[in-house]
């Protein structure tokens, strides 16, 4: 058995979030294709060296077999997984298989990469910002149909321009990423000479730093939109580009649930095309069970280097046993106390990696509702929470087993391994929270006003161990303060509780790569991911500010200003973040921890099995 450690990411700069269960990886703006100054290398016990990109194979050719892996007991939901009820890790992790790969991706410590196999892009202007995008000349749908100036145009137009949702809270396509894109970065959508044209250019409204990371990020089929609401792609183009709401409205109603499915319905292939190595395979979806892609044969780039892998939904708890069972080829358990102990246990059968994660735990409050909001306990109460949460016993009893370097987190947009990590906290943070103080969290109970014992549902995504071991810490201590800390953990936290306000605590965790400004997506007023409510004209001033900058002068001083007002207003309570671990069937190839939220899949299409 072989254990390695990668490298931190330590170059990297602040970040945002966007994927429920896991959290950020930061990129400084200036990062480019070859990495820039922020490349690291990974190295390992035998001296070997590799860039943090994906590795150049050579000539693959596709080899008969089937991986087996899992991201958990998550059932997949359909073809979309960009609606704001179905954008989750445990989805995309099978459609970004299957979606185009776009312009960039990242690399396993969060450096952007350009992907010239899709295509190239081009800053052209940064005053007005302007990307010359060019896609490859014989990039298609599995169905033959080009990936062209269509698709791009109709991503930006699911992403709600003014014209088609003036009012942002009922935006008409359900798309997780709201409004601001369209209304406020890309006023005017992308433009080419033709609706079937390979270039086009994306023009801001301001310097956006994120820009590298939207543009071809939610590629979904336009052909397969006109065709379904009755016209042709050309004519859809034509309705967007003339603002026909009605047109739109009708796309938007198949967009929002014609590429939904049920469990054990495998999505058609006429209306579910795939863009990417592997598409689905008929008949492979077993509900309750597994769901199995295959290659796609008329991908027109590099190959998948497997046939087939294969998805289950299995209990995180049972994965170490799947995995010594060879039910499981690949697991990314969670690094609880008993992780390593448990998979060195396997011997020889088995090959490991730990390493850092851009995934970070927290405890969101509810604002719009319960003793927690301004209406009832309100700020008083939330501190008395902060200062009851053992956040140190946490860390000690549940991480530093598994990383003897983890630390209390005290920021939300940078990590305690990053080079701006002191200087931000130094200017946002006085350290209050960070040991327990029962005496004072009892004082502000009393302040409250709110009757003892008051009710704490902290609600989770179940089943969960490590979870339900820090709710039995925060419970055995915050118990003692006034509060009766309840255990609401459900499987299905992030369709029903988290969207619904059912809970007084959220405990989950964000995932991310390479965001610099997508964080206004969560502590913004009435942003989309702000599932708790919160608002405060600060913070959106100062998210504002952030996101329409390319300068990283900027970009740091406004992190500081963001996170002392969130720590002074309470937003929440960060706890640590998260150490990673995987582990593989001995022999296997080219599988590779990485920081970011893509999890241990962002190059499955490269995983080989032993000869």
């Amino acid at each position: 058995m072989k254990i390695r450690r990668t490298a931190q990411a330590a170059a990297v700069v602040a970040a945002g979030s966007l994927v429920l269960a896991a959290c950020t990886s930061p990129s400084d703006d200036e990062t480019t294709g070859d990495g820039g100054d922020n490349a690291t290398e990974e190295t390992t016990d035998s001296g070997e060296a590799s860039s943090t990109a994906k590795e150049d194979l050579g000539d693959v050719q596709t080899v008969e077999g089937d991986i087996f892996y899992s991201t958990g007991q998550d059932e997949f939901t359909g073809y979309n997984s960009l609606t704001a009820d179905t954008y989750s890790t445990y989805n995309n992790v099978i459609m970004d298989r299957i979606r185009p790969e776009g312009f960039f991706y990242f690399g396993t410590d969060g450096t952007i990469y350009e992907n010239e196999e899709f295509g190239t892009a081009e800053v052209t202007s940064e005053d007005p910002l302007t990307i010359e995008y060019t896609v490859a000349d014989d990039a298609v749908w599995s169905d033959g149909n080009a990936i062209d100036y269509a698709d791009f145009l109709f991503e930006w137009a699911s992403q709600n321009p003014e014209w088609l949702s003036p009012d942002p809270e009922s935006p008409v396509f359900n798309h997780v990423s709201g409004t601001d894109y369209t209304q406020t970065n890309v006023p005017t959508g992308p433009q080419a000479d033709s609706f079937d044209a390979k270039s086009f250019t994306v023009e801001y409204a301001e310097q956006y730093p994120d820009w590298r990371l939207v543009t071809g990020a939610y590629l979904l089929p336009a052909h397969v939109v006109a065709e379904q609401i009755g016209i042709s792609e050309e004519e859809l183009v034509q309705a967007i580009l003339d603002e026909d709401v009605d047109i739109l409205t009708q796309a938007a109603e198949f967009w929002n649930e014609g590429w939904l499915s049920s469990p054990g319905e495998v999505p058609a292939p006429e209306i579910a095309p795939s863009g990417s190595r592997y598409q689905f395979m008929e008949g492979g979806w077993t509900a309750g069970q597994s769901i199995t892609l295959e290659a796609n044969p008329n991908y027109w780039g590099t190959p998948a280097a497997t046939e087939n892998i294969t998805f289950r939904f299995l209990d995180a708890s049972g994965h170490n046993q799947a995995l010594q069972n060879g039910d499981l080829n690949i697991i990314e358990p969670q690094a609880t106390v008993d992780t390593l102990p448990q998979l060195e246990g396997l011997g020889d059968a088995v090959e490991i990696e730990t390493g850092a994660e851009l995934t970070w735990e927290h405890l969101d409050f509810n604002f719009n509702n319960g003793v927690f909001s301004d209406d009832e306990g309100g700020l008083a109460l939330r501190e008395a929470f902060a200062y009851c949460v053992p956040r140190q016993q946490i860390v000690d009893n549940l991480i530093t087993p598994v990383d003897p370097e983890a630390v209390v987190m005290n920021a939300r947009e940078v990590f305690p391994f990053q080079e701006n990590y002191d200087e931000v906290i130094e200017a946002s943070y006085d350290g209050r929270f960070d040991e327990v103080n029962l005496d004072e969290a009892t004082r502000l109970v009393e302040e409250s006003g709110i009757e003892t014992p008051i009710e704490v549902r902290i609600g989770y995504s179940a089943p969960n161990p490590r979870r339900t071991s820090e709710i039995e810490l925060i419970k055995s201590s915050c118990d003692q303060a006034g509060f009766n800390v309840t255990d609401v953990g459900s499987a299905d936290f992030f369709a029903n509780a988290l969207p619904n306000g059912d809970y007084e605590v959220a405990l989950f965790a964000w995932a991310g790569s390479g965001q610099i400004a997508s964080g206004q997506n969560i502590y913004s007023s009435n942003a989309p991911q702000n599932y708790g409510g919160y608002s405060n004209e600060t913070v959106d001033q100062a998210w504002t500010e952030l996101a329409a900058s390319l300068d990283e002068s900027v970009h740091l001083e406004q992190t500081k200003v963001i996170e002392k007002e969130l720590w002074d207003t309470l937003f929440g309570i960060p706890l640590f973040a998260h150490p990673g671990v995987i582990a593989y069937t001995a022999g296997m190839e080219n599988v590779r921890h990485t920081a970011t939220q893509n999890g241990v899949a962002w190059n499955a299409e490269q995983w080989m099995l032993p000869e």
